[in-house]
């Protein structure tokens, strides 16, 4: 992948989660006899520099010994302490980071290229989005509806996320949690722009996904 030669990208894959929805640890999980993990650890190694995956404390061991192709550390109770831990591993020198979730095992290395490209260009931030098709509410802690806003103005985000490092990690200074790494971001006043995001660039979230996933690998 052709990156600006003074930039030195690495990727931190979260995959610390215990799978609460899914009812497992789904990182774990086979897809056409490759690991979920892997799968996404070995998109992101080619997509720079290196990497480091966060997984939980108890299977830190394990994972370093199955996953030579990166740096293995355990994450916290929540995905922001889960990418902090990471940061924590990711060398100083690095001046891109991105922010990628196991459990979207089908982004593709020109995903990754998209995201570093508008960093290098000169955002804080770039993440993936796809336009939203259903209509959207917002809703009061007893389920009234309190508005309804325009969804041309609403996008689904994905990752890989990539970030100017310095930015990335005055965001992750204090201690605030967010669901995705843009937002933390967004807070301290960095610039963050969406891209293209891929239709097969699915989470796997639910058992079903995971079937979507297993059956696209087999007819792929």
């Amino acid at each position: 992948m052709p990156v600006a030669l003074q930039e030195i990208v690495w990727t931190v894959v979260v995959a610390g989660g215990s799978g609460t929805r899914f009812g497992l640890a789904k990182q774990y999980e086979r897809i056409g006899g490759e690991r979920m993990i892997d799968r996404s650890s070995a998109v992101a190694a080619a997509a720079g520099t290196g990497v480091v995956v966060v997984v939980p404390s108890a299977d830190v061991d394990r994972e370093r010994e199955l996953i030579p192709i990166a740096t293995v550390v355990a994450g916290g109770s929540t995905r922001s302490e889960s990418v902090r831990a990471g940061l924590g591993a990711v060398p100083d020198d690095a001046t891109i980071v991105c922010v990628h979730d196991a459990a979207r095992p089908f982004a593709s290395a020109s995903l990754y290229s998209t995201v570093i490209d508008a960093v290098v260009d000169g955002a804080d931030g770039a993440i993936p989005g796809l336009a939203v098709t259903d209509t959207i509410k917002v809703v009061d802690r007893d389920r009234a509806v309190v508005s309804t806003p325009d969804r041309a103005t609403l996008v689904a985000v994905q990752t890989p996320q990539a970030f100017r490092a310095t930015v990335l990690r005055n965001a992750h200074a204090g201690s605030l949690d967010a669901t995705d790494d843009a937002a933390l971001v967004e807070a301290v006043g960095g610039r963050v722009i969406v891209v293209d995001g891929e239709i097969d660039n699915r989470k796997i979230t639910h058992p079903e996904d995971l079937a979507w996933a297993i059956a696209k690998v087999a007819t792929s």
